[in-house]
This record gives C-alpha cells, sequence and structure tokens, in this order.
C-alpha cells in the first residue's frame, strides 16, 4: 500500500516556525524518519495547475487547466474547468487495473470516472468551487454523513469580511482537519485499500482567509493532530508521501486591477471610464474601442459579499456555479476587443482575441507581436503607492509551456510586485493615469508563492530511487503508479521509490 497525505498549501515558513517549536510533532518526526525534497511546481504562473498537475501525472500543457473558471475559444465564453476534456487523474488509472483507493477531498478535483473504491469530496469542508461535493461510488457519502453529520461550510464570496465572519471561519476551519482523519481512520480500519491519497485542505483555505491571524497557527496544529492518527492507522508495510504543492504567504495580487490596467493600455490614453482618473491630456477614445472586462468585480464591489453569498446559497451548487462562469467577462464587445483579462485571483492572465483560434476572433498573426509588445510595455509602467513597479514581468506562455492543451492557456502571465496588496486601494500610471480598486478587491489576506512545495518521502516496503533530474509534482503520480504496477505510459513523472 501507499498513501499520500496533502498538508495542503502549507506557509513554508509558519511549518519552519512551528516545527522548530515543537508545535508540529507528527510532521517533524515524519521528516526525521524520511527524505525532504523540494519539488519543481507551476505556480510561478500557474498555482492552481500544480493540483491537476499532481493528480494527473501530466504537465500543464498537456492537461490544461489552470483555474476554476476557463475560457473556450470555440464558445466564446468561460465555462467551468470539469467540462474540458483531461488526462485521467490517478485513481482512474488504477481502477481499472484493479486497484482500489481511499481519496478524501482532492483539491479542484473533477468527479473520476473509473476510479475503484472509496472516493470523498466536499467531505471535511464544503467550497461550492474548489471542494464540490461528489462520491465514488455516487451516494457512497449518505451514510458516513449520517453518521458523522454534515462538513461546515467554507465556501469563499470575495471582499471584506466582518470579524465576526472571521471568528465563524476559524471554527470551521478547525473542525474539518477532524472530519478528514475520522472519516480516514474508519475506512482504513473497514478494509485494506492499494492507495490511500487524505487531503487536509484546511491550511489552504485558512492561509487565503485568516493569513496574519493566530488562529492558522492553531489550524496547523489540529492539522498535525490529525496527521498522526492518520499515519498510526496505516499498514505497518504502508509507504508515506507527505507533501504540500502550492505554498502560502502574505496576499500580493492585484489582479482584480488588471482588466482596467489593460483597458486603459489598449485604449492608448489616460482612462476615462468607470474608476478611471482623468486629466487635461486625455485623448479623444477611439472608435472600435476594447471592451473592459473588470465588469464581474465592479459587481463584487457594488454588492457586499453577505449578500451575494446568501443569493448564491438559494440556488444549487452548480447553477451557482455556471452564473458566475456567465458573469466572467459580461458585456465584453468581442468585435472590437483585442485582448481581455481572464478570470484569475493570484498572478493576471491575458488573452488575445485571435482569429483562428477564438470563434469570435479578431486579432491576426500580424497584430499579436505588436500587440503583446504595447501591452507589455504599458503595464510595466504601472505603480503602487510608494512609486515601486506593481508589475514585475508580463511573461508570453507559449515561449515555456507547450503540449496537447496548450492553446488553452492564456497568452500572458502578469506577475506582481511581491508585496503586500491587501490594503492597496489604486494603481497608478505615469502614461495612463489611476485604476482604483473596487471594494476590498478579493478580500484575501494570504495568497500563493512561487514555489515552497515539497514532499516527505517515508518509505517501509520501498526505498528511495536515485532521480535523474529535481523532483517534480508529477514525479508524486508516477511513485504512485509504479507501486500499484500500473504502466507509466503517458505520464510525465519519475518514481520516487523503487522495490
Amino acid at each position: 500500500m501507499i498513501a499520500v497525505i496533502q498538508f495542503d498549501a502549507a506557509s513554508a515558513r509558519l511549518l519552519e516556525r512551528l516545527g522548530t517549536a515543537g508545535r508540529l510533532p507528527h510532521l517533524e518526526a515524519l521528516r526525521k524518519r524520511g527524505t525532504h525534497l523540494d519539488l519543481e511546481t507551476p505556480a510561478e504562473h500557474f498555482p492552481a495547475a500544480a493540483y491537476q498537475t499532481l493528480y494527473r501525472g501530466v504537465e500543464i500543457g498537456d492537461h490544461g487547466l489552470f483555474y476554476p473558471f476557463q475560457w473556450a475559444g470555440d464558445d466564446q465564453r468561460i465555462r467551468l474547468a470539469p467540462s474540458f476534456e483531461a488526462p485521467p487523474p490517478i485513481w482512474d488509472l488504477l481502477g481499472p487495473a484493479g486497484r482500489s483507493t481511499l481519496a478524501i477531498d482532492p483539491y479542484e478535483c473533477h468527479h473520476p470516472a473509473e476510479a475503484q473504491g472509496e472516493l470523498y469530496c466536499g467531505w471535511g469542508m464544503r467550497e461550492r468551487v474548489v471542494l464540490e461535493r461528489w462520491s465514488v461510488p455516487d451516494g457512497g457519502d449518505r451514510r458516513p454523513r449520517r453518521r458523522h453529520g454534515r462538513p461546515p461550510d467554507v465556501t469563499e464570496v470575495f471582499g471584506a469580511q466582518t470579524p465576526r465572519e472571521l471568528r465563524r471561519l476559524r471554527e470551521r476551519f478547525l473542525a474539518a482537519p477532524a472530519r478528514v482523519a475520522d472519516l480516514a481512520v474508519e475506512r482504513l480500519c473497514a478494509r485494506r485499500f492499494d492507495l490511500a491519497w487524505i487531503i487536509f485542505a484546511a491550511p489552504h483555505l485558512a492561509g487565503h482567509r485568516l493569513w496574519g491571524d493566530g488562529a492558522l497557527e492553531e489550524i496547523y496544529e489540529e492539522v498535525d493532530a490529525q496527521l498522526g492518527r492518520v499515519l498510526d492507522a496505516l499498514p505497518d508495510d504502508c509507504d508515506v508521501i507527505a507533501c504540500s504543492v502550492l505554498g502560502m504567504d502574505e496576499n500580493t495580487s492585484r489582479a482584480d486591477l488588471l482588466p482596467e490596467m489593460l483597458s486603459a493600455v489598449l485604449a492608448g490614453e489616460k482612462p476615462s471610464r468607470g474608476s478611471f482618473v482623468r486629466d487635461n491630456r486625455t485623448k479623444e477614445p477611439r472608435n472600435g474601442e476594447d471592451s473592459d472586462s473588470g465588469a464581474i468585480w465592479r459587481l463584487r464591489g457594488a454588492l457586499s459579499g453577505r449578500l451575494r453569498a446568501r443569493v448564491a446559497a438559494a440556488m444549487p451548487d452548480r447553477m451557482a456555479l455556471e452564473l458566475t462562469a456567465r458573469l466572467e467577462l459580461r458585456g465584453v464587445d468581442w468585435s472590437s476587443t483585442r485582448a481581455f483579462a481572464h478570470p484569475a485571483d493570484n498572478q493576471g492572465y491575458i488573452r488575445l482575441n485571435r482569429s483562428g483560434r477564438e470563434r469570435d476572433g479578431i486579432v491576426g498573426a500580424g497584430e499579436a507581436r505588436e500587440l503583446i509588445a504595447q501591452i507589455r510595455e504599458g503595464l510595466l509602467d504601472f505603480r503602487d503607492p510608494d512609486g515601486e513597479p506593481a508589475v514585475v514581468a508580463v511573461d508570453e506562455v507559449g515561449e515555456r509551456w507547450h503540449g496537447a492543451a496548450a492553446d488553452r492557456l492564456p497568452d500572458l502571465v502578469v506577475r506582481w510586485l511581491p508585496t503586500s496588496a491587501v490594503d492597496l486601494d489604486a494603481l497608478h500610471s505615469p502614461s495612463f493615469g489611476t485604476v482604483r480598486r473596487h471594494g476590498a478587491g478579493s478580500g484575501r489576506t494570504g495568497n500563493h508563492t512561487d514555489g515552497d512545495a515539497w514532499a516527505i518521502l517515508a518509505p517501509r516496503s520501498g526505498r528511495l530511487r536515485q532521480p535523474s533530474r529535481p523532483a517534480r509534482i508529477g514525479d508524486i503520480t508516477a511513485t504512485v503508479a509504479a507501486a500499484s504496477d500500473v504502466p507509466l505510459e503517458g505520464l510525465s513523472g519519475e518514481p520516487l521509490l523503487e522495490r
């Protein structure tokens, strides 16, 4: 048997501090008896893609999934990520080979097609977008829910939150790890599985909303305590991999400001609409002006998070998600829009409205190079209130990412100055004026770092394999496949263990 346990999206510096203080005894004990590896991760450009790479075992260019709401060029609209075809997750590779899986709360993972065993999502916590409720077999979570009760709802609503709401979240995040461990221990004692994949997602979701709050340390300690329970329930011959494929630190994202920054740059003038500040040098708008793709952020700024949460809660989950997808890029005039800001909450994403690729594309191949140069130069002109450049780089995706699904990815990734953006209210460009934040933006206090992915390998029946290169996230999937005697064909990783 092999077990993968995610201490999900943990802060590297918080782990180090708590571990040094003796406050994470089970993780530190596992580290001492195992081998710690740093993992290469796509998080510098595509944080959310780390999960798809982890579960599917292929690189981002081959799965093309990088955000819960993604652009579909053939439909000229945003669609939910599960609607796109992608290589199967590891449990769907194990199922046809007769291997059984116990999986609890795979983050941002879509409903499996061929998995065997018991899989539960939306168990420790209910989060409509990233921990959608499903189970294998279908309906298999009904009896456990009758025994253990319903999971706490921690669905994220972008925007400011009251102290009362944050206190309620703290209580729910603290309760979630024990729910995960209770079910894991129960099922591990009931039967044997070939793979156990257990995800403690509380550090991830709490890190976004409670960063800088002492409650986050309590949540890490609670995860460590429940990690110990799961480790004790595993068979003596079980190989264990503990990991985190994303890091967490203060929120540096200015992605909510990007749509109007881009609109200003494409207009080639100082902004003249919405939240833009105008001065005497502003030119008249040109005909066929590019649409501003930031309508959803203005809506979030205009309506309280509590009101939006109530409206969403009155709908079935799938309906609420579909509505969100339709509101993204609402009002964009595709007949004149050359480029638009793709939905994002960390790095900024920009896609060109390319002819021959998008259904209503208008940008030809000859115009694309000049347009990219214009966008890059313009965005690099924006400054934080202290005068520092808000954008450190605008990277072309096509120069780095390739594969069968690479055309789903945005054309440009905007990387921000690595300083806190939590209290930021505006960015200023000497050439394009001032762009102001609507409300509190995402309201997140924490967000993902460019690196800090790691794994601890603690084998019992296997042994470490000498790697041919630095370890990657996809190597975990390859290790599970090899331990389960499943062919590695189609996987991008290399096994980290051998028998």
